[in-house]
């Protein structure tokens, strides 16, 4: 496959990348800098440097591509989240042959969709009744995604991720290093995880089969929660930190959704596709992640 990943260089993107690199398949990065770029181009991803909001730099590329991964964050996600749709609808219907196959979009949801479940366990299929606040406005971009007539739509919602450089964990590390472990939510808050190597396999199994599960959303996750309490605990363990942890209250919206519990149990990836995380739970093997941290921000 010819394949184009938006947000190459990020936290999700990049081991997407790398993971679509390793099957053997050709993969463009989209990137915002030549320093980045010549990271891609070690990595043996074929760099475009370019901004996702200007789509004049990758646009073209819709011609030949078999797929495209929305793997993009930023502040400015919902808009650009959006446009991006858009853009890649219009140049798949001008630029692709009447007879091509229909071109495969992944789109990077987030299982903050669930919204708060602390007592009932939901699946990769409950219904989205009361999503966070703060992601709202995602429940209706993943149908518009999935309903798609012009591609093969495909939704994956990450949930919080960890390992290598520590994505949202990155600044409780921090805390951490610093000499104190304080994190936002309470003693019986539950995180959904999943490790940034695992999700990459499932962006690679969903694009390799998209012929088969076209219109599905999927719930990445590990198969067990992990609570915050045990977490912080270990961290301060293993960090040197003094303790005892505390627990910090929300500020804005974003701090809030960090405090998000859902008992997620995912089933389908795993039914229709044999996905199955391998890595080890966040916890368990803090220490290492720990420290995967700490040498990435060269502090080791």
């Amino acid at each position: 496959m010819k394949v184009l990943v938006l947000g190459a260089s990020g936290f999700i993107g990049l081991p997407v990348a790398q993971a679509f690199v390793r099957a053997g398949h050709i993969v463009y990065g989209l990137t915002r800098s030549e320093e980045k770029a010549k990271q891609l181009s070690a990595e043996e991803i074929i760099p475009v440097v370019g901004q996702v909001s200007d789509p004049s730099s990758w646009l073209p590329l819709v011609a030949t591509l078999d797929a495209v991964v929305d793997a993009v964050g930023g502040t400015e996600i919902r808009e650009l989240s959006n446009n991006t749709l858009n853009a890649t609808i219009q140049a798949a219907s001008q630029l692709r042959p009447s007879h091509a196959p229909k071109l495969t979009y992944i789109y990077s949801s987030g299982t903050w969709v669930h919204g708060e479940s602390r007592k009932e366990i939901v699946t990769d299929t409950t219904p989205l009744i009361a999503p966070i606040d703060f992601i709202a406005w995602r429940v209706e971009q993943e149908q518009r995604v999935v309903t798609e007539s012009t591609l093969n739509g495909i939704v994956i919602r990450p949930a919080l991720l960890y390992g290598r450089s520590g994505s949202l964990l990155a600044s409780l590390f921090k805390s951490a290093y610093q000499g104190k472990v304080a994190w936002f939510g309470g003693p019986t808050d539950r995180y959904a995880l999943i490790h940034c190597d695992d999700l990459a396999d499932l962006y690679l199994l969903a694009t390799e089969r998209a012929q088969l599960v076209k219109g599905q959303i999927f719930d990445a996750a590990n198969e067990f929660t992990e609570g915050l309490d045990d977490l912080l605990k270990k961290l301060v363990e293993i960090s040197g930190a003094s303790g005892p942890h505390e627990f910090v209250k929300p500020s804005n919206p974003f701090e809030a959704a960090i405090t998000t519990t859902a008992l997620l149990r995912p089933y389908l990836a795993r039914s229709l596709l044999g996905w199955r995380p391998k890595k080890m739970g966040l916890v368990d093997n803090l220490e290492v992640y720990y420290n995967a941290w700490k040498a990435s921000a060269g502090l080791q």
